[in-house]
């Protein structure tokens, strides 16, 4: 794969937050332009969820302390490792070993490039479950890696996420020895059932399988949602690698945070990776992981409870509609089907931004099999977000088949 190609696949135009910048050339815009607050659905609004108490006055402190938490060791400064330890594993069910089992990193998008690099390279066949997030599929090939699809029935199994095991299993047989997914499912919301977690750590521990699992949405956890740790059901450390970060639940997506734990050998090699990429995790942003698990009585359970409201009234407007939608047990995105529409889904989300000035991102960035979805990050202003549904729903029908 030449470079030009390599880089072509990393398309950035639908990241999260991107601004899309998209011409109206040969777009038919079929009545007027529908008014209302502008809501972009592609990433959550810091703005409508603020950050966690205390977050500004942790990093002005880590300023404070000048060199000593500019310059901390590439893999993180070593006491604020020992004190997340605790915590992690205390909310995973695992022991975590802050030594040499950890590495802080410039979001859990940094944590993720540096275990795909550390675990995939030309050739290597890895397990990727579609739909799923983005970067999962677009950093495999960057590395030059042979994705082998694992297809999730989200829609068809609403008692657990809808992994297909056996075909988990057939790419193992393959040679699989990499398998990468987000637990919760972005962008569905979807949460693997014990049953599932389970059968992936047994699988992955008989044919020596390093599973990559992302699980930044664990804590925003719904109502009668349960949750089962990969690292706490049976899989060796030596397998595994969990990805997390206070970015989303806790909106501190503009500090850049993120953790990988597990296997040592593999956080070497993330470790010698960042000292080359970005040196470490910013030092001064490093001293807000103080605030994250330790959030006011009350904080999380009423954060929590407003994106459920929010969950639960987008999700009527769409089924009223008649466009389909998992509801999500946990993390804050819908997936709703669209209804049969005269344009390409990928013209009506360029609609959709330039006549209801209401942005998501095309499920085509997920998986080739949810061309006619479209991912929304609800963790928005209540009413906003509403009023941006309805518009679009008003241009579904507008330029419904």
């Amino acid at each position: 794969m030449s470079l030009l190609e390599k880089f072509s696949r990393l398309g950035t135009d639908n990241a999260p937050g991107q601004e899309l910048r998209q011409k109206t050339d040969g777009l038919q815009l079929r009545g007027d332009v529908l008014p209302g607050t502008p809501v972009d659905f592609s990433h959550g609004d810091v703005d409508a969820f603020t950050p966690t108490p205390g977050a500004f006055e942790s990093f002005a402190e880590g300023v404070r302390k000048g060199g000593a938490q500019a310059y901390t060791e590439y893999r993180g400064a070593a006491a604020i490792r020992a004190d997340l330890a605790e915590k992690l594993a205390q909310f995973t069910g695992a022991p975590v070993d802050a030594t040499d089992g950890m590495i802080l990193t410039p979001g859990t998008q940094g944590a993720l490039f540096l275990a795909v690099a550390a675990t995939v390279s030309r050739g290597d066949k890895v397990a990727i479950v579609q739909p799923d997030y983005f970067a999962n599929r677009k950093l495999v090939e960057f590395f030059e890696g042979e994705i082998l699809p694992v297809q999730l029935d989200y829609l068809g199994a609403q008692a657990e996420a809808g992994l297909d095991l056996n075909q988990l299993e057939d790419a193992f047989r393959q040679g699989a020895r990499v398998l990468v997914f987000s637990n919760p499912n972005n962008p569905t919301g979807a949460v693997y059932s014990a049953a599932e977690i389970g059968q992936i750590a047994a699988l992955a521990q008989s044919y020596g399988v390093t599973v990559i699992v992302d699980q930044l949405y664990s804590r925003l956890r719904y109502s009668g949602s349960d949750y089962t740790h990969l690292r706490a059901a049976g899989i060796g450390a030596e397998n595994v690698i969990t990805i997390m970060g206070p970015s989303k639940t806790e909106s501190l997506s503009g500090y850049r945070l993120g953790v990988a734990f597990g296997a040592p050998k593999l956080i070497e090699r993330m470790e010698k990776l960042q000292a080359i990429v970005s040196l470490r995790a910013a030092g001064y942003s490093q001293a807000v992981f103080s605030t994250w698990f330790s959030e006011p009585e009350g904080w999380m359970a009423e954060r929590i409870r407003l994106h459920q409201a929010i969950r639960d009234d987008l999700l009527a407007r769409f089924d009223a509609a008649g466009m389909p939608a998992r509801v999500p047990q946990a993390g804050s995105y819908l997936f709703p089907r669209l209804p049969k529409l005269e344009v390409a889904p990928g013209e009506f989300v360029r609609i959709l931004r330039q006549q209801a000035g209401v942005s998501v991102t095309p499920g085509t960035e997920f998986s080739p099999h949810t061309a006619h979805s479209v991912r929304l990050n609800f963790s928005q202003d209540h009413r906003a977000a509403l009023h941006a549904v309805e518009r679009m729903i008003e241009l579904a029908r507008r330029y419904g088949a």
